[in-house]
């Protein structure tokens, strides 16, 4: 019965950037009522001025998800005022994918439908939120608001003026449920005063929070306010600008008390700063946190510093919760396959009962894109046009070690096609038995920030054979043969990974010194090519000793946070118990710096990394959560 009668409505001219408002009257008999809503973009509804439920799941219009809200404690016998505010980005990002406008929306009763959307919902633009701005905060992100309070009219509560009857829109969508449950909110986090000019104050959280950003204030006269926000400061003022991002929002203030929400922008920051040149009198201001409902798994380990990096670790793992697992809360929010790769495979024992739902919900919105190379896009949904060939592969090993973790073989099987699209576009780009390097500027060639690894963004590299991708290759070839032993489907691909190994051991491998390299002459010999080689089972033995006795002194190329991991399994693989005592030094030196910020870094230089815009709070580096629960248990 989902949205049976119900249409897709807009305004009668869509544009960029643009905020819509609804308004109906809905009439309750005092059954029980259940709303059922799905827009493009985002939405916030009220019930009789009140606000009731926000937030649109990221998504596809071939796997369009919907909210199914109980509203029965917000509704009275009789007429209730029943509206929505909808935001259409109407722009691709890297985390937004661009289709036409729309909001629907039906209530029922038992079996009744009581309301629905159609060409009888009053519509209009709104008036406080300003739409065709399409100011942006950053290339991921999307856009940043400007709110007017002084334009504010109770039309939540039916006082209705400039609307006019909606425009049924026409969108060809397959409807979901949402798969996970909404987030909860907390009492809000306030900020305390730290530091204090002329035209700015900025206040101090204590700590990074992610939610709805809501301040209570006073003025005189309307005012005009920004709002910045960010993980750091510079000169005791927080870095607003980065390059062509704007980290703020901004705000008209009407006279006299006036109260803000942000239901429309999830922020995430320890600082924000108000920058004003009228005089302004904050009441209160900070972060309502939206938390994801998980339950910690409680350690006691060895040494004060590993607990506090413990916590450190769930900490960002819980801050990077989403609707779907994102990189950083603060600059991007993107879903990545390896970073939450990373995620995942840590909250399977860092939250009670291993999280799997959600794993499964992030695991099957990537499944939902659609390339023609058959790839994976950079982020899911994305209106970037834009892929990452090795994290399609360890997409194949999220999907493994999900099922062998959860027991559940449901998704492997609604996802099999994909895994195997993705062999295929690899498999079919090798070059005399080996992966190569795919061509053209939308195929970004990286797999980690550190020497040999980054490739080029946006620029075409030459079709050629590549050490990283081949060893790759083998990984998702053995891990998808597990999988098919598991789920009892025909593997297909048997020799390939042999073949493959055979051939990037005859080009990459230098037997005088016993090391993988990525470039002999170049003298590139990283740690994770080497991590590679043992973890993926290519060098074994006398071989595999040797390297792991370079990666643990030090001698190679390093590799970043993210794909530490690797160089972690290669130890453990060939000696857990002689590489275990190397493996908690080295985290506790990597990550001990980061105690004091309460969050995991993306990369070890914090946040002097990429400009200054080196995020605090990232996902992919909450490793030790797992590398504990088997150094240590």
């Amino acid at each position: 019965m989902t949205f049976e009668n119900a249409k897709f409505i807009w305004l009668q001219n869509e544009s960029v950037d643009q905020y819509m408002e609804s308004y109906d009257e809905l009439i309750y008999n005092g059954k029980g009522a259940i709303c059922q809503i799905s827009c493009d973009g985002d939405y916030t509804l009220f019930i009789n001025g009140t606000c009731v439920s926000f937030g649109q799941y990221g998504d596809y219009e071939h796997y369009k998800i919907y909210d199914e809200i109980d509203i029965t404690r917000y509704l009275t016998v009789g007429k209730n005022h029943f509206s929505v505010v909808c935001h259409h980005t109407g722009k691709d990002f890297q985390r937004y994918k661009k289709y036409k406008a729309g909001l629907i929306y039906q209530v029922t009763e038992g079996e009744e439908i009581t309301l629905v959307s159609d060409e009888s919902t009053l519509v209009r633009q709104s008036n406080t939120f300003e739409s065709r701005r399409a100011k942006q905060i950053s290339s991921q992100l999307g856009f940043s608001y400007k709110y007017d309070s002084t334009k504010e009219d109770l039309w939540t509560q039916g006082q209705l003026f400039g609307f006019e009857n909606a425009t049924a829109i026409e969108k060809n969508c397959t409807f979901y449920k949402r798969p996970i449950p909404k987030h909860n909110l907390l009492e809000m986090a306030l900020g305390k005063v730290a530091f204090e000019g002329q035209d700015y104050i900025v206040y101090d959280l204590g700590k990074e929070y992610v939610g709805l950003f809501s301040v209570e204030l006073e003025c005189d006269e309307p005012t005009d306010i920004t709002f910045a926000y960010g993980e750091h400061l510079e000169n005791d003022r927080v870095v607003r600008i980065m390059g062509d991002r704007d980290f703020s929002i901004e705000y008209r203030a009407k006279a006299g008390v006036n109260n803000h929400t942000s239901y429309m922008l999830r922020f995430a920051c320890r600082y924000i700063e108000i920058q004003t040149q009228g005089k302004v009198k904050v009441n209160k201001i900070g972060i309502i946190p939206q938390v994801y409902p998980v339950k910690r798994v409680i350690k006691n380990l060895p040494s004060k510093a590993l607990n506090s990096i413990y916590d450190i670790c769930l900490n960002t793992l819980e801050l990077c919760m989403m609707e779907h697992y994102v990189d950083c809360p603060w600059r991007e929010q993107c879903l990545y396959a390896f970073d939450s790769r990373n995620q995942m495979l840590c909250g399977y024992y860092g939250f009670e009962g291993g999280n799997y739902e959600y794993a499964r919900a992030n695991l099957l919105l990537m499944s939902k894109d659609k390339r023609d190379d058959e790839l994976l896009s950079i982020c899911f949904p994305s209106g970037t046009d834009l892929t990452i060939p090795s994290f399609s592969l360890y997409y194949i090993l999220s999907v493994v070690e999900y099922t062998t973790h959860s027991g559940d073989l449901t998704l492997a099987r609604q996802v099999n096609h994909k895994l195997r699209l993705i062999l295929n576009a690899i498999i079919g780009n090798m070059k005399k038995d080996l992966a190569c390097r795919f061509e053209g500027e939308l195929h970004w060639n990286f797999y980690d920030w550190s020497k040999g690894n980054e490739g080029t963004i946006f620029k075409s590299e030459n079709r050629q054979p590549d050490p990283m991708l081949s060893m790759l290759l083998i990984m998702a070839l053995n891990s998808y043969e597990r999988l098919c032993q598991i789920c009892g489907f025909d593997f297909g691909y048997s020799y390939i990974a042999d073949k493959i190994a055979k051939a990037v051991k005859k080009s990459y491998f230098d037997k005088d010194k016993g090391l993988w390299f990525i470039d002999k002459v170049g003298g590139l010999y990283t740690e994770l090519l080497n991590a590679f080689a043992v973890s993926f089972g290519v060098s074994t033995g006398d071989e595999a000793e040797k390297i792991c006795n370079a990666l643990s002194l030090g001698t190679l190329l390093p590799s970043s946070l993210s794909t530490k991991c690797f160089k972690y399994d290669a130890l453990i693989k060939k000696n857990k118990d002689l590489y275990k005592d190397y493996i908690l030094s080295d985290i506790e030196k990597t990550y001990g710096p980061m105690i004091e910020t309460g969050t995991v870094w993306e990369t070890s230089e914090g946040k002097s990394s990429f400009g200054g815009a080196g995020s605090l709070c990232h996902g992919w580096s909450s490793i030790p959560i797992y590398y504990f629960n088997l150094l240590l248990d």
